[in-house]
């Protein structure tokens, strides 16, 4: 049972491929090192690499929230237009609130780098039980458009171009009752209204 002052985030690679060994995966090794560059505040990953089989992806989903109580869950593949990317669908199943915004803000991201931006199905939840309550997120697949997505975009003096979606990630886990996270602004600043920020 892990405390509530812990934070814990499950990191899904969802891909026929990887789980199969045909190659190595490149979807958790990219959330994680994003994660560690960007959080302050310490935590540990639960990490599950399974094949796009939407019976699977549900149960690992619910397996994380509920048993493992994570606080945030982060997943990576399945979230395009082929039959076999089932993610979004085993995403929206097991969630009891709908984050659309996440997954329109990715797009927006994406859109600025490839056309096919358009064709991405990544979304987001929250799962909620009578004493714990997670955040569910599909990100894309390519380690290059994870960092894009969760960073957002910056020029060449790192300006922030266009948000990225972490950004809110703390505050949502603040208003369903997870434990506060604190980021390193140079990479990602977090915000929250100055009503919600506590004195350091």
């Amino acid at each position: 049972m892990t405390s509530e002052a812990e934070l814990v985030i499950g990191l899904v690679s969802v891909s026929d491929r990887a789980s199969g060994g045909v190659y190595q995966d490149q979807g958790i090794p990219a959330l994680e090192e994003w994660l560690r560059s960007a959080l302050t505040t310490p935590f540990r990953v639960e990490t599950r690499l399974i094949p796009d089989e939407r019976a699977q992806i549900e149960a690992t989903l619910v397996e994380l929230v509920d048993s493992v109580r994570c606080h945030l869950v982060l997943t990576t593949g399945g979230t395009g237009p082929a039959r076999r990317d089932v993610t979004p669908e085993a995403t929206v199943a097991i969630g009891t609130k709908e984050m659309p915004g996440f997954g329109e803000q990715m797009r927006a991201i994406s859109l600025h780098f490839v056309p096919t931006a358009v064709l991405s199905r990544q979304t987001a939840v929250i799962r909620e039980a009578s004493d714990h309550a997670a955040l569910v997120m599909n990100l894309p697949g390519q380690p290059k458009a994870i960092k894009e997505t969760l960073e957002g975009l910056k020029d060449a003096d790192g300006k922030q171009l266009v948000g990225g979606i972490f950004a809110a990630v703390p505050y949502c886990v603040d208003l369903i009752g997870g434990p506060y996270m604190e980021t390193d602004p140079a990479v990602c600043k977090a915000f929250r209204p100055k009503s919600a920020i506590r004195a350091k």
